[in-house]
Protein backbone atom coordinates (compact mmCIF):
# COMPACT_ATOMS: atom_id res chain seq x y z
CA UNK A 1 0.00 0.00 0.00
CA UNK A 2 0.98 3.10 -0.68
CA UNK A 3 1.95 5.74 2.53
CA UNK A 4 -1.33 6.84 3.38
CA UNK A 5 -2.71 10.39 3.18
CA UNK A 6 -5.31 11.98 6.15
CA UNK A 7 -7.34 15.21 4.34
CA UNK A 8 -10.88 16.83 4.86
CA UNK A 9 -13.07 15.30 2.40
CA UNK A 10 -14.81 17.27 -0.40
CA UNK A 11 -18.13 17.43 -0.86
CA UNK A 12 -17.74 15.77 -3.97
CA UNK A 13 -16.51 12.83 -2.65
CA UNK A 14 -19.94 12.24 -1.50
CA UNK A 15 -20.81 9.22 -3.12
CA UNK A 16 -17.37 7.11 -2.33
CA UNK A 17 -18.38 7.70 1.05
CA UNK A 18 -21.63 6.57 1.15
CA UNK A 19 -20.33 3.68 -0.55
CA UNK A 20 -17.55 2.82 2.05
CA UNK A 21 -20.17 3.27 4.76
CA UNK A 22 -22.47 0.96 2.76
CA UNK A 23 -20.12 -1.44 2.63
CA UNK A 24 -18.41 -1.05 5.88
CA UNK A 25 -21.84 -1.45 7.26
CA UNK A 26 -22.39 -4.93 5.30
CA UNK A 27 -19.66 -6.79 7.96
CA UNK A 28 -21.77 -5.95 11.01
CA UNK A 29 -24.08 -8.53 12.42
CA UNK A 30 -26.98 -6.68 12.51
CA UNK A 31 -26.98 -4.26 9.52
CA UNK A 32 -30.18 -4.01 7.95
CA UNK A 33 -29.90 -3.87 4.25
CA UNK A 34 -32.59 -2.81 3.46
CA UNK A 35 -33.30 0.08 5.55
CA UNK A 36 -31.91 2.32 3.08
CA UNK A 37 -31.27 2.27 -0.47
CA UNK A 38 -27.77 3.76 -1.44
CA UNK A 39 -29.47 6.74 -3.09
CA UNK A 40 -30.69 7.56 0.49
CA UNK A 41 -27.18 6.89 1.97
CA UNK A 42 -26.11 9.53 -0.51
CA UNK A 43 -28.60 11.97 0.24
CA UNK A 44 -27.76 11.37 4.36
CA UNK A 45 -24.31 12.16 3.44
CA UNK A 46 -24.76 15.01 1.60
CA UNK A 47 -27.39 16.95 3.59
CA UNK A 48 -26.67 15.94 6.94
CA UNK A 49 -23.66 14.32 7.86
CA UNK A 50 -21.72 17.30 5.49
CA UNK A 51 -23.16 20.17 6.95
CA UNK A 52 -22.98 18.68 10.60
CA UNK A 53 -19.77 17.43 10.59
CA UNK A 54 -16.09 17.70 9.71
CA UNK A 55 -14.82 14.36 7.63
CA UNK A 56 -11.45 13.62 6.82
CA UNK A 57 -10.88 11.26 4.79
CA UNK A 58 -7.59 8.35 4.52
CA UNK A 59 -6.44 7.75 0.68
CA UNK A 60 -3.38 6.03 -0.51
CA UNK A 61 -2.70 6.66 -4.46
CA UNK A 62 -5.55 9.43 -4.36
CA UNK A 63 -8.56 6.56 -3.96
CA UNK A 64 -10.34 6.99 -0.61
CA UNK A 65 -10.39 4.12 1.91
CA UNK A 66 -11.93 4.84 5.14
CA UNK A 67 -13.30 8.51 6.65
CA UNK A 68 -13.97 9.78 10.23
CA UNK A 69 -17.25 12.52 10.42
CA UNK A 70 -16.82 14.12 13.94
CA UNK A 71 -18.77 17.04 15.28
CA UNK A 72 -19.01 18.63 18.85
CA UNK A 73 -16.75 15.82 20.12
CA UNK A 74 -18.84 12.92 18.62
CA UNK A 75 -17.52 10.40 16.34
CA UNK A 76 -20.66 9.86 13.94
CA UNK A 77 -19.49 7.74 11.49
CA UNK A 78 -15.72 5.86 11.15
CA UNK A 79 -15.53 3.22 8.26
CA UNK A 80 -13.15 2.17 6.74
CA UNK A 81 -13.70 -0.21 2.99
CA UNK A 82 -13.93 -3.83 3.81
CA UNK A 83 -11.01 -4.51 1.83
CA UNK A 84 -8.65 -2.18 3.60
CA UNK A 85 -9.57 -3.31 7.10
CA UNK A 86 -6.64 -4.30 9.41
CA UNK A 87 -3.79 -2.56 8.12
CA UNK A 88 -4.10 0.52 10.53
CA UNK A 89 -6.60 2.92 8.39
CA UNK A 90 -8.78 3.32 11.39
CA UNK A 91 -6.32 3.44 13.77
CA UNK A 92 -4.90 6.59 11.84
CA UNK A 93 -8.11 8.31 11.12
CA UNK A 94 -9.16 8.08 15.01
CA UNK A 95 -5.47 8.96 16.29
CA UNK A 96 -5.86 12.15 13.94
CA UNK A 97 -9.46 12.86 15.79
CA UNK A 98 -7.63 11.98 19.68
CA UNK A 99 -4.76 14.24 18.72
CA UNK A 100 -7.36 17.16 18.36
CA UNK A 101 -9.81 16.73 21.41
CA UNK A 102 -9.72 15.60 24.82
CA UNK A 103 -13.04 14.44 25.64
CA UNK A 104 -14.79 11.63 22.65
CA UNK A 105 -17.78 9.83 22.81
CA UNK A 106 -19.60 7.14 20.05
CA UNK A 107 -22.19 4.74 19.53
CA UNK A 108 -21.55 1.59 18.24
CA UNK A 109 -23.78 -1.69 18.12
CA UNK A 110 -23.33 -4.47 20.84
CA UNK A 111 -23.18 -6.84 18.44
CA UNK A 112 -20.26 -5.31 16.18
CA UNK A 113 -17.68 -6.93 18.29
CA UNK A 114 -15.23 -6.21 15.65
CA UNK A 115 -16.18 -2.44 16.51
CA UNK A 116 -15.78 -2.58 20.15
CA UNK A 117 -12.74 -4.22 20.24
CA UNK A 118 -10.67 -1.75 18.44
CA UNK A 119 -12.65 1.16 20.01
CA UNK A 120 -11.27 -0.50 23.25
CA UNK A 121 -7.74 -1.18 22.21
CA UNK A 122 -7.69 2.64 21.32
CA UNK A 123 -8.52 3.13 24.63
CA UNK A 124 -12.25 3.88 24.73
CA UNK A 125 -14.31 2.52 27.48
CA UNK A 126 -17.67 1.65 27.34
CA UNK A 127 -19.98 3.85 29.55
CA UNK A 128 -23.64 2.55 28.25
CA UNK A 129 -25.17 0.11 26.90
CA UNK A 130 -29.12 0.20 25.72
CA UNK A 131 -31.53 -1.74 24.47
CA UNK A 132 -31.85 -0.19 21.06
CA UNK A 133 -35.63 1.24 21.43
CA UNK A 134 -33.57 4.82 20.64
CA UNK A 135 -31.95 3.91 17.34
CA UNK A 136 -33.59 3.64 13.80
CA UNK A 137 -32.32 -0.36 13.69
CA UNK A 138 -33.93 -1.03 17.19
CA UNK A 139 -30.57 -3.05 18.18
CA UNK A 140 -28.73 -2.83 20.92
CA UNK A 141 -25.55 -0.21 21.32
CA UNK A 142 -22.99 0.81 23.52
CA UNK A 143 -21.79 4.05 24.55
CA UNK A 144 -18.02 4.54 24.48
CA UNK A 145 -16.29 7.37 26.08
CA UNK A 146 -12.06 8.25 25.43
CA UNK A 147 -10.37 11.12 27.54
CA UNK A 148 -7.13 12.29 27.60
Amino acid sequence: MAPLLLRPLRIDETDAAAAIARRAMRTVPCFQEGLHTPEEDRAFWLSHVFTACEILGAYADGRLLGQVAVGQGWVHHLHVDPHWQGRGIGTALLGAVQERLDDIQLWTFQANAGARRFYERQGFIAVELTDGADNEEKEPDVRYRWLR
